[in-house]
């Protein structure tokens, strides 16, 4: 196998040799973008998107600007459940990469979640048996038996393991288990995990993952679930491209940083009073043709709009607009009748300042809010931001 090519987010590109098939295939990926120079070689710029793919011979690995690969899974996870987390993110410090850090949190909460047993539920199931079992399907009875008395078609609830939470577990425990370095204990660990979910219907491997409802009924499921759907949602095992297939985890730092700072930031006003309103859809037209939606919106108690949050993990700048983000954030403060917005950058991609906007009395705060903080001093800046926001 090659040496792995190591990237940084964002940062400078590498020229490698690929053939066409490898350089299709990556092209297709996603996780880089890959372009042909003059000399025949191909050039691969990291952008936005983090973690590890391996295609045949060839692995890539895109580091995020914060060195601590176990943070970017507390940022992933942390408003799932806050006190889990932050427990998660201690056990993960010697983590030695992406990899065995992802397995061995799965393989924990899952220990964790299972210790009385594997979850059980109703699954309605059809069938045909020599007694009736719950509710006779007459028309299935008339149509395939022909009216003959056996088997009888039947359609009950069965309490059983074979319910979708230990579905979507076992799917991204095979997942996991495909990796070649995921470290040995976490192996085992998976490896006996495998072997309780034997009986558990597989889904297909191919799509996303179905989703599971958060409930009371699985409520020591709700970590393992969020993880699972995690490891699901980023990873792009056998993405097929004719007979190639290319393996491994993708993050999107954009995603990861807007739904940690959304979360995060409307956790901490609820001290305060009032309630969130996530991606609150309004329109800044009479006609209603114009739509925007904010990252996060706090109303008071009498559901009056009194701050919008809208979290950038990099300004955007596209061409002919240098200052995008502004003038969005002055939509929404003119739309909602707020005097003031506020942009939540992440620290070292643009500075924190504050612009007083001309003859309407709106003003927008740009904050920065540092990443490579340990989780503790993060969430206390993350509790001051809240408290200048909201003006406590």
């Amino acid at each position: 196998m090659r040496p792995p090519i190591d990237l940084i987010e964002f940062g400078s590109p590498e020229t490698v040799v690929l053939s066409v098939s490898e350089y299709e295939a990556l092209s297709q990926l996603g996780i880089a973008k890959v372009t042909q120079t003059r000399s025949g070689q191909y050039s691969i710029k990291p952008g936005s998107k983090v973690g590890s793919v391996t295609y045949r011979d060839i692995q890539i690995n895109v580091r995020p600007k914060i060195t601590e690969l176990n943070r970017l899974l507390f940022f992933v996870g942390y408003c799932s459940n806050p006190a889990i987390w932050r427990e998660e993110f201690v056990h993960l410090d010697h983590a030695p990469g992406l990899y065995p850090a992802v397995a061995e949190s799965f393989s924990r909460l899952a220990s964790r979640a299972i210790e009385g047993g594997l979850l059980q539920g109703y699954h309605t199931r059809s069938d045909s048996l020599a007694v009736v079992r719950g509710r006779v399907q007459f028309r299935e009875q008339i149509m395939r038996n022909y009216g003959l008395p056996l088997p009888i078609a039947v359609e009950y609830d069965d309490f059983t393991t074979d319910i979708i939470e230990n579905q979507v577990v076992l799917l991204a425990t095979l997942r996991l288990l495909s990796i070649p370095d995921i470290g040995v204990g976490a192996r085992q660990q998976l490896s006996r995990l495998r072997w309780l979910l034997d009986e558990i219907t597989m889904l297909p491997n191919r799509g996303r993952a179905p989703k599971c409802h958060l409930g009371r009924i699985n409520a020591r499921y709700h970590d393992l679930l969020r993880l699972s759907e995690v490891i699901l949602d980023n990873s792009s095992f056998d993405q097929n491209n004719g007979s190639l297939a290319v393996s491994g985890f993708m993050f999107d730092m954009w995603r990861i940083y807007e739904d940690f700072v959304t979360g995060a930031v409307g956790m901490a006003m609820r001290q305060f009073g009032g309630h969130p309103k996530v991606q609150f859809g309004r329109h800044l037209d009479k006609a209603s043709r114009i739509k925007f939606i904010p990252d996060l919106v706090w109303c008071d108690d009498n559901d009056v709009p009194i701050a919008v949050v809208d979290a950038k993990y990099k300004a955007e700048r596209p061409k002919g607009f240098p200052e995008a983000d502004l003038y969005q954030m002055l939509a929404y403060c003119a739309v909602l009748d707020l005097p003031e917005g506020h942009l939540i950058y992440a620290k070292g991609n643009e500075p924190a300042t504050v612009h007083e906007i001309r003859s309407c009395g709106i003003t927008i705060h740009c904050h920065a809010l540092d990443l490579s903080q340990p989780p503790k001093q993060l969430l206390a800046e993350i509790d001051s931001l809240a408290r200048a926001i909201l003006h406590r």
